[in-house]
Parts: structure tokens; C-alpha cells; sequence
């Protein structure tokens, strides 16, 4: 076989030639994947903006185990914002916590609407906010009706019975002893009211005790009614009557207590605002009262 030149040239003529080609990446193509990251934040972001509400601003006394980005506001169990900052005022005498509202929320930010601060609370006869002893304290809300409002006073416990119908007076004495917020009111051992507040009366010259009678038992209260107090418990020893141990309930041993009774002789039902001496015991005549007093049904 003759190898001929000539016709290895040819054949190497008809040989396919390898191309190689070198990619480079262009600016644009470089820039696509930060533009696609910075639009995917961007719509987080966006997303999640949409779910706040505005910002309200409240003033309590005390501002103890909130944490700002921790605390949450609470409605029936339900977080609707949360603390987002937390100084004091420019007199140094309250705490101004900003709370950013969750969007379906946004309604609660009214006038009227009552922000409390809820704490552990132990006591013999109650046990109150017991899961703040693990998480800490937590912000309250009841909601108002007016007009939109985004600046408020709030309370450093929970309201207690404001917005329950009844009859408002005051138990005025020289000093209070053991009764405080939250004391119960009782008529014949049962209970029939509450006191929301105390304080001193306008000169300063007696202790005051403003109570709330509950609207089913607002008739027992009468303009001769006798109001007193039976705050812990009481002993008596004497020679021929031995020993009298006296104590309303173990509720009134921890909290204090009221009670009160009304004489048989007629007399008007008590108007709002009446206010009563506070006596530091029960009249011996008390246990001969009888009134016939008719309450309407529950």
C-alpha cells in the first residue's frame, strides 16, 4: 500500500477543527442573584410591616421586668402588640413604654381603653398572672369606645370592677387597718361588693374607702346603714364566758373585709357618692336587724 503525502494531506483537510470557548460573565449577569436577595427581603420586609398597627405610648409608675422586644400586650389571652421601648419621662417620675399594635388591633387604641401591667399575685384566697413568675410580667388591655387615641395612663394592676354597674359610696375612718383594693363587702356572709379604691380624704384627716355594691344588692344599702370592719381576727377571754374567737372568713384574714347591716326602721335607699363611718366593729343591735328587703332576680 503506497503511502501517498498527498492524500494524507486531504484527509487531514476533512478532519472537524475543536472549538473552544472561553464564558465570561457579564456585569449584568454578575448582579442578579444580590438583585433577586435584596427583592426577596424587600417583600419580607414589606409582608411584614403590613402587620403592625400604630404605635401607642403609655405612662406607668413602675416599669419592672419589661423587656423591650420581649414583653407582649395581651386582649383575652391573645398577643395583639408588643414593648418596643421603654424610658422615662423628662421629670424622671414615670416610665413611657411605646407599644407597636398588631394590625388587626389597630382598634384598640381609643379612648377609654385601660392598660394594666399583670405580675405574679400570690395570696391565701388567690392566685393570680402565675405564668409571669416564668416569662415575666405582661401588659393587659381592655379596650375603650371613643376616639382614636395613641397617648395613655395605664394602671400597675388590673382594674378592679370599674366597669360593672352597682352603687358607688365611701367608707370614711380614722385609719383603715387591713382593708386595701380588692377587700370584699359582705351582708349576713355573703358577699355583695368590693373596694375598688383607697384614699385619703380631701384634708388629709381621715382614711377613705371607696366600694362598689354589686346592682343586684344595691336596696340593702340604705342611708341607716351601718358599715364595719372585720379585718383578721379578734379574741375575747373572760372569766365566766371564757374564750370568743371571732374571724369573718380566712379571705378577710388576708385581704380584710367589710360588712355591714341595715336597721328594720325604713329608710331611703342610699344615693351615689353617700359616704358612711367605717366602724371598727359590728353595733351589738346589728343582730337583732331584720329588714325585709326584696332583690330583683339574677
Amino acid at each position: 500500500m503506497t503511502d501517498d503525502p498527498q492524500d494524507r494531506k486531504t484527509t487531514t483537510a476533512r478532519l472537524p477543527k475543536a472549538t473552544i470557548t472561553r464564558w465570561r460573565w457579564s456585569t449584568s449577569v454578575v448582579w442578579i442573584v444580590p438583585l433577586i436577595a435584596a427583592m426577596v427581603a424587600g417583600y419580607l420586609i414589606y409582608g411584614r410591616l403590613q402587620e403592625f398597627g400604630p404605635t401607642v405610648t403609655i405612662k406607668f409608675k413602675d416599669g419592672s421586668g419589661l423587656r423591650i422586644n420581649q414583653t407582649p400586650l395581651e386582649y383575652r389571652g391573645v398577643t395583639v402588640g408588643e414593648v418596643t421601648a421603654i424610658e422615662l419621662t423628662k421629670d424622671m417620675q414615670d416610665v413611657e413604654v411605646q407599644i407597636r399594635l398588631h394590625r388587626s388591633a389597630s382598634d384598640i387604641a381609643k379612648e377609654g381603653t385601660v392598660f394594666w401591667i399583670e405580675r405574679p399575685e400570690v395570696g391565701l384566697d388567690n392566685i393570680a398572672g402565675l405564668r409571669t413568675v416564668i416569662t415575666g410580667p405582661e401588659i393587659q388591655v381592655q379596650p375603650g369606645d371613643g376616639a382614636s387615641k395613641t397617648e395613655f395612663t395605664g394602671l400597675d394592676s388590673a382594674p378592679v370592677a370599674f366597669e360593672v354597674k352597682g352603687l358607688k359610696i365611701i367608707l370614711r375612718a380614722s385609719h383603715l387597718k387591713s382593708i386595701r383594693q380588692n377587700s370584699p363587702i359582705y351582708y349576713r356572709g355573703v358577699e355583695v361588693g368590693i373596694v375598688q379604691a383607697i384614699a385619703l380624704n380631701s384634708n388629709a384627716t381621715a382614711a377613705d374607702a371607696h366600694v362598689l355594691i354589686q346592682q343586684r344588692y344595691i336596696k340593702l344599702v340604705r342611708n341607716n346603714s351601718v358599715f364595719w370592719d372585720v379585718s383578721g381576727a379578734s379574741m375575747h377571754a373572760g372569766l365566766f364566758s371564757g374564750i370568743d374567737f371571732k374571724m369573718e372568713s380566712l379571705r378577710t384574714l388576708a385581704t380584710g373585709g367589710i360588712s355591714f347591716a341595715t336597721p328594720t326602721m325604713p329608710s331611703k335607699t342610699a344615693r351615689e357618692g353617700t359616704v358612711f363611718p367605717l366602724y371598727a366593729e359590728a353595733p351589738k343591735e346589728s343582730q337583732g336587724w331584720t329588714p325585709q328587703i326584696t332583690l330583683p332576680a339574677e
